[in-house]
């Protein structure tokens, strides 16, 4: 009997070990997304992309049940994504809603970035929000500029992007970013949070006002889609907080 019992425990203990290790697998090669179940729950699906995603057949991406497609445009004051051009233009003959979005740099003038980004986006009709990327690089993350002097910068940012598009400019972080940066001082901008663990719930008023403290939310960084072969096998998976209705109040103001 006691033999019996131990065969049993040890089965059991292998089969668990093996559908732990399925599961691991799954996530690790984007079959499964931790935050699956709950991104389903919103009815507004997208992507965001760059040059990592290569060659993109955009007729194939915009068939795969998303609505949205955020495009990387520049980065600092003088890089330009060598992929955003053409993204742009194909992207546009799809249904996808386009948006143009700049990776935000700690080590030039907000100014000289939004001039950047203005002078490569070109502002256009039907466009939407544009949306600046906030977090850390190279050695940010463990030496990080003092928040004062990043408030001072992207203020410049936001405002200059602003006034050239007519539109409230985007925020784009990660939940370290936005708590040493974004929370308390950029509350009025509509926020794209990245969270890969979990539903973000944030302070309310933040968020452009929406009842989750943000707009968008990134909820993967291995989406699994068809339409591109670049060095990254993956796509980040985005989706929008609200309504159908909300959301075209939103993409076509």
């Amino acid at each position: 009997m006691k033999k019996k019992i131990l065969t049993a425990l040890i089965t059991a203990v292998l089969v668990m070990a093996f559908l732990c290790l399925g599961f691991a697998f799954a996530l690790y090669c984007g079959y499964v997304h931790v935050n699956g179940r709950a991104a389903e729950s919103y009815p507004v699906r997208g992507v965001d992309v760059s040059h990592y995603q290569g060659d993109m057949d955009w007729q194939v991406l915009a068939g795969q049940n998303i609505q949205f497609a955020y495009i990387k445009a520049t980065e600092g004051s003088s890089h330009t994504d060598e992929t955003f051009a053409a993204n742009c233009e194909n992207a546009l003959e799809t249904d996808l809603k386009v948006g143009a979005y700049h990776f935000f740099s700690f080590d030039s003038p907000g100014i000289t970035q939004a001039e950047h980004f203005i002078a490569t986006v070109k502002p256009f009709d039907h466009l939407l929000p544009p949306a600046v990327d906030v977090e850390f690089y190279g050695d940010k993350s463990t030496n990080p500029p003092a928040p004062n002097e990043v408030e001072a910068e992207l203020k410049d940012y936001l405002e200059k992007t602003e006034q050239a598009f007519g539109q409230k400019p985007v925020i784009y972080a990660t939940m370290e970013a936005w708590e040493l940066y974004i929370q308390g001082r950029f509350d009025s901008y509509p926020l794209w949070i990245r969270d890969i663990w979990r539903e973000p719930k944030l302070t309310a008023g933040t968020g452009n006002g929406t009842e989750s403290g943000w707009t968008f939310w990134q909820y993967t960084n291995k989406g699994r889609l068809d339409g591109f072969s670049g060095e990254e096998a993956f796509v980040d998976l985005n989706v929008f907080y609200g309504t159908w209705e909300q959301w075209l109040s939103f993409a076509e103001p």
